[in-house]
């Protein structure tokens, strides 16, 4: 299943769970996970993009190397809220991965990118790591949004 909705969502986790987050881009899929009390967001393994069925395959791998019990992924809109061709792929990946039988959260990841990039900036990261880094940088981030919305309230 496929929500927008934080709070339909989070009805399907009472006791929490380990959670991934995904940044989709067009070569690469950052990764990070949360931990099953939803404090904080780690990045994870970035996964190169080739064809759709081995990169399904190298996702699944992934997650199972942890309980995974949901899947947030971002959802690139416009400054105006608008969806873009970005925005219709993301949600064609969550579709093309549903059949994974995890609940699936699409999270607006706006500025998540250029967020992480000025942190790694600060921190003096040389341009080239910050290329290897920055999607599952943005995966976290974007999880890390997700988990604070989730036990708000």
């Amino acid at each position: 299943m496929i929500f927008e909705s934080v709070a339909d969502f989070r009805a399907l986790f009472p006791e929490g769970g380990v959670l991934i987050g995904l940044d989709i881009g067009s070569k690469t899929v950052g990764t990070a996970f949360c931990d099953a009390g939803w404090t904080f967001a780690s990045p994870g393994d970035l996964i190169k993009r080739t064809k759709f069925t081995k990169d399904k395959f190298e996702l699944k791998t992934v997650m199972a190397t942890r309980a995974t019990r949901g899947i947030v992924i971002g959802l690139p809109l416009n400054m105006d809220s608008s969806e873009s061709p970005r925005s219709q792929s993301s949600r064609a990946f969550a579709r093309n991965i549903a059949d994974i039988g995890l609940p699936i959260l699409l999270r607006d990841e706006r500025w998540s990118t250029q967020a992480v990039e000025r942190e790694m900036i600060a921190a003096d990261i040389s341009r080239a790591k910050r290329a290897e880094k920055i999607d599952s940088g943005a995966a976290a981030f974007i999880l890390q949004g997700a988990i604070d919305a989730l036990t708000s309230g």
